[in-house]
């Protein structure tokens, strides 16, 4: 086994060396850490991007769905609405504000979630303080039906699109329909910053709001005073410089996970004991990772198969109402997220992928798929 393994996705750098640039600027200005021109730019580019109106650079995903929570003003004892099947960085934070997860299932036809046990968890907790919603692995939520029935319950929508940058649902960016969006820039995402994530909202003072807490929120005054509890969450300004280059070939990027998933389904559309990810009309994904269902065989088959040809693959989200740390918490809905764990193998995605390396990985799967 001498092939260079191929990972599911990972970071990849402009040909043209975009972010050497931004970050050569920050080292010869000295401006290093913790802020910065680069700060500044790459959040007003980033949200005139996706549409918004504000944002804030943060050193993560999670930690932008936490400052969500907070500026929407869950506290402790709250209950928080969330998709179950996503990765756990969606959940935890609402631990961290000492809140409720109930957890809800998603429904077939976008794998996010169903906006029928979104209404009955919400007739259950009328009460609810914020709904957390997913758009998973950069498949769009059914996100007209779940703002309307978070308007009708006047509860706060946060909108989880760390996996789905330059995903459009109707024409508008995921990640703009709540009240708060949140995406990752973490070495795994279309783009990175090495680590990172940004908070966007049409609400300024929220904004900013979010960047005083985030700066360990420190008054204005000659001394360090603090009336609030601060948090250590802004992005350095290297990091920024990053995610600025990466900004500029984002659209190839998308175009790039496009056709790997294309390339997955034209080579495999022979074999009835494989499906893919759900693509609707009024969504145009960016299909960070693509996924696949396999019919009447074992997941692990094809995931060992795959291992030993030194390709990474790996199941879908295991949801978080079957996570040993969340057993102990509501769960609203059916088997769906269940049967999309059980069934379903994330495959390489990697931009940096020629045809050579996507005929390698379907060339496993067919001996898997063909054998009896």
């Amino acid at each position: 086994m001498n092939k260079e393994r191929l990972v599911l996705s990972s970071p990849h750098m402009s040909n043209e060396g975009f972010e050497q640039e931004y970050v050569q600027e920050a080292f010869d200005t000295n401006w290093i850490a913790p802020l910065g021109k680069n700060v500044d730019e790459f959040e007003h580019e980033l949200v005139n991007y996706v549409g918004s109106q504000n944002g804030a650079a943060l050193i993560s995903g999670t930690a932008a769905i936490h400052m969500a929570l907070k500026a929407a003003d869950v506290k402790e004892d709250d209950i928080v609405i969330c998709q179950s099947l996503t990765f756990s960085a969606t959940a935890n934070p609402i631990i961290y504000q000492g809140a409720i997860p109930v957890f809800v299932d998603s429904e077939e036809e976008t794998w996010n979630m169903d906006p029928e046990f979104l209404r009955a968890a919400l007739e259950k907790y009328p009460n609810a303080k914020a709904v957390v919603v997913v758009n998973l692995y950069g498949l769009a939520a059914q996100l007209d039906e779940i703002v309307a029935i978070c308007n009708e319950y006047n509860v706060t929508l946060i909108e989880d699109a760390a996996e789905s940058l330059g995903t459009t649902y109707k024409g508008q960016a995921t990640g703009t329909f709540g009240k708060y969006g949140v995406y990752s820039f973490n070495g795994n995402k279309i783009i990175t910053t090495s680590g990172g994530g940004m908070l966007v909202s049409n609400d300024k003072e929220k904004i900013e709001k979010v960047r005083f807490w985030s700066t360990q929120a420190r008054d204005k005054a000659r001394h360090y005073q603090h009336s609030e509890i601060g948090y250590n969450y802004r992005m350095s300004n290297i990091m920024a410089g990053v995610g600025r280059g990466q900004l500029k070939v984002l659209n190839n990027r998308i175009q790039k996970k496009r056709y790997i998933h294309d390339f997955y389904k034209q080579e495999l559309k022979e074999f009835s004991n494989i499906s893919f990810m759900p693509e609707n009309e009024w969504s145009e994904s960016n299909f960070w990772l693509s996924v696949v269902i396999l019919k009447n065989k074992d997941t692990n088959e094809l995931i060992d198969a795959l291992d030993e040809a030194n390709i990474e693959s790996r199941p879908v989200w295991k949801p978080m109402h079957l996570q040993p740390v969340f057993a102990n918490y509501d769960y609203i809905g059916g088997e769906v997220s269940e049967e999309l764990f059980k069934k379903g193998i994330c495959l390489p995605s990697d931009t940096k992928m020629e045809n050579e390396d996507l005929y390698r990985v379907t060339s496993v799967i067919k001996r898997v798929l063909q054998s009896e």
